[in-house]
């Protein structure tokens, strides 16, 4: 009987022995567990910013006027250097062209020599003016021709036909070749203006480029045509008006009366890439360099204005 009761008493202790290695098992301690409080917060990573858009997804054409374009390519150039990725496409076709495509939508800016109220059909109230530098123009000879200075009806008689020979205006047995632009051309409307008061010009060659039209003047015995002076170069020559020179003092003052404003008009308030090209083209560093090394004037040189209609005040 003591043996049973010892044997049950032994039998008794290994089985709680064996329940509590059983528990353990089964129960990891708490310090084990994972935690559950709300786990501190982290730097999310940054969602992608609403960048704007690239430069090269808001390209800019500029289109018109023939005369402006060496100055408009030249200054494209450097404003494209300063800001990679931006594009400016410029091209010619003459003032009228700038003025209705930039009207259309067609082109961001529109070049003209000539303010968009003279052109007929132009929405000019819908249309910002932005006047960039002033250049002169002056009728154009080929050196061969030794005719230096010519008086307006002169030159007026020469451009209508009734003069076509140059020994008539003291120059030698030669026969006048015209060389005449477009009517869509400002460097045309701006000559007939004020170089011929507005009279019609005879049948001659046309041509719309200033490029070509010096090309054609250079290489023609005889031929007289006109040009900005941005154009002029040693081989053709630029004629007298009256006894007055078309250079930049007498340009400034009115005393040689035939130069235009050069006009980039954009459709409504300028924005984005063409603001800040627009803005470029009016710094220091174009106008009193750029502009004048390139045979245009600054803008603040002028000690004159002129309105649409022609009207000239001082300032």
């Amino acid at each position: 009987m003591k043996k049973l009761s010892k044997m049950f008493m032994a039998l008794t202790f290994v089985g709680a022995l064996l329940a509590g290695c059983g528990s353990n098992n089964a129960a990891p301690a708490p310090a084990q567990q994972p935690a559950t409080s709300t786990p501190a917060p982290t730097t999310p990573a940054p969602a992608p910013e609403a960048s704007k858009p690239a430069a090269s997804s808001e390209p800019v054409t500029a289109v018109g006027s023939t005369a402006l374009q060496p100055l408009v390519e030249q200054t494209a150039k450097d404003f494209m250097a300063k800001n990679e990725g931006v594009q400016i496409q410029v091209q010619g076709g003459g003032s009228g062209t700038g003025l209705s495509q930039v009207a259309s939508g067609a082109a961001t800016i529109g070049n003209s020599d000539i303010f968009a109220e003279e052109k007929k059909g132009i929405p000019a109230n819908e249309l910002v003016d932005h006047k960039v530098a002033v250049v002169g123009m002056a009728a154009a000879v080929s050196p061969k021709v030794k005719v230096d200075d010519l008086t307006k009806q002169q030159l007026i008689d020469i451009f209508t036909g009734k003069i076509t020979n140059w020994k008539e205006v003291g120059g030698d047995d030669m026969k006048i070749t015209l060389v005449n632009r477009p009517k869509s051309s400002g460097t045309r409307a701006t000559f007939s203006k004020f170089a011929l008061d507005g009279k019609e010009e005879a049948e001659g060659i046309t041509e719309d480029s200033s490029g070509t039209v010096r090309k054609i003047i250079a290489e023609t015995p005889g031929a007289i045509g006109y040009l900005a002076l941005s154009y002029f170069n040693d081989t053709v020559k630029a004629v007298k008006l009256d006894g007055v020179e078309a250079n930049a003092e007498n340009i400034t003052s009115n005393k040689y009366p035939v130069w235009a404003y050069e006009h980039m008009y954009t459709k409504g308030e300028a924005s984005g890439n063409a603001k800040a090209f627009l803005d470029f083209i009016l710094t220091d560093e174009v106008q009193k360099k750029t502009i004048t090394e390139l045979g245009f004037l600054p803008i603040t040189d002028m000690k004159v204005e002129r309105d649409a209609e022609g009207k000239v005040t001082q300032k």
